[in-house]
């Protein structure tokens, strides 16, 4: 997916309104964080705050105060590539959706404002990882609507976010399937088929890609040996190293280092 613009705690004044003609394949999210009127096709809807809506190519965005001034979270993006993804998750849009849990989606949007603005060599990974969480935890709200589904659903992506965090933050250690899902205190077998259904990969491919990623910063940044450079990431092995640096990239870590 690819961030066009974003807004973190936006405000509006009352008697302003917020109107966009979108551009053909983006899409538009809100999360109104004070009472919010959106105005969709003839109608204006008037919402509490924790209400978001996620508005397609199709429909106008038009959103304005209601009462006092409008605060609110928002990101315009396109999915470059993730059309399937965002096929598979029948999101409900041009219509608002409440939130038990909205200070879970603004943690969420803060992350990403965070990182849209970060130099990290992650960067792209995590908005990613950010992203397919936001619009999962969309998908189970709107389909569900049962609150109580809401607030249990939540924090599972939260955690799950937090230890990929994490396992890319400390590419050295030794992650293994039992270590991570422990972190998290799921089961070994539940563990790895959320894990798998939340980010689109299995927890071990993510962890080597983890490595490389970190491999590719020393290699480009430093002048460390590859000997070095595979130690810093975990490997106990040169050469199993260089293999896996070799399949995931293309070249070899030394060729790499040429080309950067």
């Amino acid at each position: 997916m690819n961030i066009r613009s974003i807004g973190c705690n936006s405000v509006y004044d009352a008697g302003d309104a917020v109107s966009r003609v979108p551009e053909k394949g983006t899409y538009l999210f809100m999360l109104a964080k004070s009472s919010v009127r959106f105005h969709i096709g003839d109608s204006a809807i008037v919402c509490p705050e924790g209400t978001a809506i996620l508005y397609n190519d199709k429909e106008q965005q038009e959103y304005s105060a209601c009462g006092k001034a409008l605060v609110c979270d928002w990101i315009c993006f396109d999915t470059e590539g993730d059309g399937d993804f965002i096929e598979s998750l029948e999101l409900i849009t041009n219509r608002p959706v409440r939130y038990a849990d909205s200070e879970f989606i603004s943690s969420l949007i803060r992350s990403i404002t965070a990182e849209y603005y970060s130099l990290s060599s992650r960067r792209a990974k995590m908005l990613d990882t950010l992203m397919r969480t936001l619009l999962i935890s969309f998908s189970e709200s709107g389909s569900r609507r049962e609150e109580e589904t809401v607030q249990a659903a939540a924090p599972h992506y939260s955690t799950l976010v937090e230890l990929r965090e994490k396992i890319y933050r400390n590419p050295q250690q030794k992650w293994n399937v039992d270590t991570m899902a422990a972190d998290v205190n799921m089961s070994r077998s539940y563990f790895q088929h959320i894990y798998r259904e939340v980010f689109g990969v299995s927890c071990i491919s993510d962890v080597i890609s983890g490595k490389i990623e970190k491999a590719k910063e020393i290699l480009s940044e430093t002048g460390c040996t590859v000997s070095q450079v595979a130690a810093m990431c975990g490997y106990d092995n040169e050469e199993h190293f260089m293999r896996q640096f070799k399949k995931i990239v293309g070249v070899t870590p030394t060729k790499y280092r040429k080309q950067v």
